[in-house]
């Protein structure tokens, strides 16, 4: 018995239109959304612990992992004076906060938040009595504020910490070099570029030598590498211009000072703050 035979005839356009929406439809199934990851402060490759060693601060800690030393503190709670022992592990999966005001604005904001509220002519402030608490908050702010001798979110009147010319220049947040290095000669002095206290002063920190860290303000700190002696301790006062250290080239190997601004703990380019030779 002959087989029938059947003579189908496909429309190619309807073919093609046919593959396109399967193919879509395969894609659209197979995809996952991406997920949302802060790598702010190189988080990605930054470790998630850190245990102290001998010589070890937490500011020293905070500058090797580019954090704020503030947000480290409390991200492991630990309060003024930052007190911490060798084999003490450190927690290091810190997620900066994000912000879009200005310094100008974060200054103008924590002054309107520091104003006591008004609640009416009923309330009155007396020497004695029950307001004694109030009065005692008011003297410790005080006394704090005086001895901080640094202005919360403004910024320095930065100048240069040596007069020997620029040898390196800023690289970038994640390159190797996240300051500038200048030239010069073994002995010569390397001064405060701006008042503020000594937060670290030692060689703990692999790369940098004999180094100093000095806090401005809570904003703005800056660090003076390889010298070759530390003339201040931490805890120091120091005004800008003060000599601070004799220029080496301990930990490098060369003489020259490498210089460091940080702002809330990230590098930033110090030829954008000092003023133009």
């Amino acid at each position: 018995m002959p087989r029938a035979r059947f003579n189908y005839q496909v429309n190619p356009l309807k073919l093609f239109i046919i593959l396109i929406t399967c193919f879509l439809f395969v894609a659209c199934a197979s995809h996952s959304p991406a997920p949302v990851i802060d790598r702010s402060k190189n988080f990605a490759n930054r470790p998630r612990t850190h245990v102290v060693i001998p010589g070890d601060t937490l500011f020293s800690i905070a500058w090797r992992y580019g954090l704020k030393y503030e947000i480290l503190a409390k991200h492991n709670g630990i309060s003024p004076p930052y007190t911490i022992r060798p084999s003490q592990v450190i927690r290091l999966d810190v997620v900066a906060p994000v912000t879009s005001l200005t310094a100008k604005q974060q200054a103008e904001k924590r002054v309107i938040t520091a104003k006591p509220a008004v609640r009416g002519n009923n309330q009155k402030s007396t020497p004695t009595g029950k307001n004694n608490s109030v009065r005692q908050e008011n003297k410790t702010v005080a006394a704090k504020s005086k001895t901080d001798k640094t202005q919360a979110w403004s910024a320095p009147q930065w100048r240069w910490p040596v007069k020997g010319p620029l040898i390196s220049s800023f690289q970038g947040t994640n390159a190797l070099n996240k300051g500038i290095d200048l030239g010069g000669k073994l002995g010569e002095p390397v001064l405060a570029a701006a008042g503020g206290q000594v937060v670290y002063s030692g060689s703990g920190l692999r790369g940098y030598g004999k180094l100093l860290i000095v806090k401005h303000n809570e904003t703005f700190l800056s660090a003076y590498a390889h010298n070759d002696r530390l003339l201040v301790k931490e805890g120091d006062f120091v005004k800008a211009g003060q000599r601070i250290a004799d220029m080496g080239s301990s930990g490098t190997d060369r003489v020259k000072l490498h210089f460091e601004i940080r702002r809330d703990g990230t590098p930033v380019d110090p030829l954008k703050f000092l003023p133009r030779r």
